[in-house]
């Protein structure tokens, strides 16, 4: 936690014309000390903090003069969503074999269910099946639920994929599995990941648990039929769902480290729980803001450059720290969107028009982006291109660029060629595994149809800054040490993003040619 008032005085020059000049690099700082400040408490959505730190980006959009593009005629457009916490202390569950004998599967502990997507179960009883990978891509030559009865049952399935299938691919239906399986007659779904592939300890992932969760209020916007369990089971307990199959969990996930083939099989054991939730709902709102093109024609057209404000909130303590500031994440994100606004403010407006969304929600299952890509405050069809930050970890050198979604759709071409202009390589995802693309909000544009692609820092495979990365996302994703303390934070090299991105930004919007989606894209079955 920050005890400093200083950077929360730079923060407020920032909206003041009459201060002294600053650096765009602490300006960018300054933006993340505010809204990460341990006065918003973490910014849970909908949260008092969140809306302090809403009216903060309101004011900065008025500061560098952009013009609202929210709900009548203002910034904010307002998201409704229902919350789910899931009361651990009074569920409980267990596994039971075929001899009846039953075996308590600690929730909380050895099992987490999430509180998102939908409403929860309140008793589930079903046999549990392993498919593998639980990929369904009958189109690449691999489908995990050929063959495999499903109805009426919880699958259970294991993190990775075949070498040979694209990483987009196994991403993309990864991220769309639930609904599948829920078609498919399945009642849940329940993910083990092998321990070389845990991205956050096991012990970090079961603090959090408590917290609530949320989904839009709206059932037609939920993916997930309600009811339906999703859930994921402490490696180190694994082992116990697969006793008397004839398979162990070490095998298979030394299996899936390798990305060889996995079999498909029924476990010898059905699940057995009772779950207690409590529910509400609420309000959160997106922030929308635009520059208007100069072309009489282009400007009803839009770029997007988005990123989350939202985060996690005040959860349990490490090292004594109980308030998640989210710094990285994602506050240095909007700070950026914030910085790309002033750079693109100046001089003669592009073509199209560009659109700044801050979203809410996004820690919840992109929701917020969710909400406003299905239903913008623009007309739909007008959107033409997402720019997305989340996290760009400007902790070591910008040499290399990681630009998620630039071998799926045109956009890679301006990507590609402002990178070279500026020195830059951009570098293939070093952990595709992660399915970062369909984890953050340019995917909400993405299943809307649009193009996008997502920023960040490149961390190679072998160098320091993979280490950095790596050593980051261990100790302080998603954790109170992702504050305004942290070491390591290079604001300078930051802004040279910001300027790489505002320069293909404005490339896009002035380019007559609308981006498309490649005919090699997994994406492109969501072309409008």
């Amino acid at each position: 936690m920050i005890r400093s008032c200083r950077w929360l005085a730079l923060a407020a020059l920032t909206l003041t014309a009459a201060a002294p000049p600053v650096s765009r690099g602490d300006r960018w700082w300054a933006d993340i000390a505010a809204i990460a400040s341990d006065a918003n408490q973490g910014r849970q959505t909908g949260s008092a903090g969140y809306l302090r730190a809403a009216a903060f980006v309101e004011r900065r959009f008025r500061a560098i003069g952009l013009q609202p593009a929210g709900e009548g005629g203002g910034f904010r457009q307002q998201v409704a969503l229902e919350e789910q916490l899931i009361d651990y202390p009074a569920s409980k569950a267990a596994l039971i074999d075929a001899a009846g004998t039953t075996a308590p599967l600690l929730l909380g502990t050895d099992m987490l269910v999430s509180a998102g997507g939908g409403p929860r179960p309140a008793m589930i009883d079903a046999p549990l099946v392993f498919i593998g990978y639980g990929l369904h891509l009958p189109e690449q030559g691999h489908d995990d639920f050929a063959g495999v009865a499903l109805k009426g049952k919880i699958a259970v399935v294991i993190a990775g994929g075949p070498a040979d299938i694209p990483g987009p691919v196994k991403a993309s239906n990864r991220s769309e599995r639930a609904r599948l399986l829920g078609e498919a007659g399945a009642i849940g779904l329940i993910t083990l990941t092998p321990p070389r592939q845990i991205e956050i300890p096991w012990e970090r992932q079961k603090l959090l648990a408590p917290q609530p969760g949320m989904y839009l209020a709206a059932p037609a916007l939920r993916d997930i039929p309600d009811g339906f369990l999703t859930a994921s089971v402490d490696p180190a307990a694994s082992e116990r769902l697969f006793a008397g199959s004839g398979h162990s969990f070490a095998a298979l996930a030394e299996a899936s480290d390798a990305s060889l083939p996995i079999p498909s099989f029924a476990l010898p054991v059905r699940l057995s729980a009772s779950l207690i939730t409590h529910r509400r709902q609420l309000t959160s709102p997106n922030l929308v803001a635009k520059i208007t093109g100069s072309d009489p024609k282009l400007r009803r057209e839009y770029v997007v450059v988005s990123a989350h404000l939202d985060h996690l909130g005040v959860g349990a303590p490490i090292n004594g720290d109980r308030i998640y500031n989210g710094a990285m994440d994602d506050a240095s994100g909007v700070a950026s969107v914030l910085d790309i606004a002033a750079t693109l403010k100046k001089g003669r407006p592009p073509k199209r028009s560009i659109l700044f969304v801050i979203v809410t929600a996004e820690e919840k299952g992109l929701l917020g982006s969710s909400w406003f890509a299905r239903r913008p405050t623009v007309p739909r069809e007008s959107l033409v291109a997402d720019l997305n930050f989340d996290m760009p970890l400007p902790l070591w050198k910008l040499t290399n660029v990681l630009v998620q979604g630039d071998h799926e759709s045109t956009l890679g071409d301006p990507a590609r060629a402002v990178a070279a202009r500026r020195g830059l390589t951009l570098i293939a995802d070093p952990l595709p595994n992660r399915n970062s693309f369909v984890r953050t909000d340019q995917y909400s544009f993405v299943r809307a149809g649009v193009p996008a692609l997502a920023f960040k820092f490149g961390f190679p495979p072998g160098s320091a800054a993979f280490d950095i990365e790596h050593d980051w996302r261990a100790n302080r994703y998603h954790a109170p040490g992702d504050d305004l303390d942290q070491p390591g934070v290079l604001r300078d090299e930051a802004v040279k993003l910001d300027d790489y991105v505002a320069a293909v930004a404005r490339t896009i919007a002035n380019d007559p040619a609308r981006p498309h989606w490649l005919d090699s894209s997994v994406f492109k079955r969501f072309a409008r």
